[in-house]
């Protein structure tokens, strides 16, 4: 099979399709009713400052745990008790979800989608963070042709489970299938798989776009 629509651009969506909450804290502080400054973790943007981020990238403790413990701590400031990451990215965020939506994914998205290729979300947590029923309020979300997320399914990235549920929803071969995730580990998964992949730089978003949308040829 050849052409645009048997090709797909798989995108993660925290961290790719969303700024992260590093880049957010401005907003966070404002929506939370904290002093500004009060946020001071920035992950990867000031990693050698961020002891809990470096921990996290040397597979010592999850992605999740990281969340949960910058959760608790920001619970902790506004003086209740949060265990749950999904309290604090539905306090911080969820009144105003587009406003946190990068526009070079946007850009991204709605190129590719012109250009006749298939689109999916791979996501470990969707409705976990954001809520029950959350692709009905972002209306990009509209644009994709598959939306897998690991809250329902279970299946968490990089299992390769994971990956073949949505190769198959989207009817394509996995070496036609463009994967761009944050998270190195992810990236590992679709890798070995046969899936061509970016690691998505956070600080450098329209380049790792358009990496992405050169691999489709778009």
């Amino acid at each position: 099979m050849s052409g645009p629509a048997h090709k797909a651009l798989v995108l993660d969506f925290g961290g790719v399709i969303s700024r992260t909450l590093f880049e957010t804290h401005a907003l966070s502080e404002t929506a939370l009713g904290l002093t500004p400054g009060s946020l001071t973790w920035r992950g990867p943007f000031a990693p050698e400052t961020d002891a809990l981020w470096q921990a996290m990238q040397a597979d010592q403790i999850s992605e999740r745990d990281y969340w949960l413990q910058r959760t608790r701590e920001v619970g902790r400031l506004l003086g209740e008790d949060w265990h749950e990451m999904q309290t604090f990215v539905q306090r911080a965020r969820g009144a105003d979800v587009a406003s946190v939506i990068r526009p070079e994914a946007i850009a991204a998205v709605h190129q590719a989608k012109a250009a006749g290729y298939r689109l999916a979300v791979l996501s470990n947590e969707l409705d976990l963070f954001y809520g029950a029923g959350f692709c009905s309020r972002l209306p990009l979300l509209g644009l994709f042709d598959v939306v897998i997320d690991a809250t329902y399914t279970g299946i968490l990235k990089p299992d390769h489970r994971a990956y073949e549920q949505c190769r198959e929803a989207l009817g394509v071969t996995g070496a036609d299938c463009v994967f761009v995730d944050d998270q190195i580990r992810n990236v590992r998964g679709a890798l070995s798989l046969g899936w061509q992949t970016v690691h998505f730089d956070v600080t450098r978003p329209a380049a790792s776009f358009a990496q992405a949308l050169a691999l489709l040829h778009c």
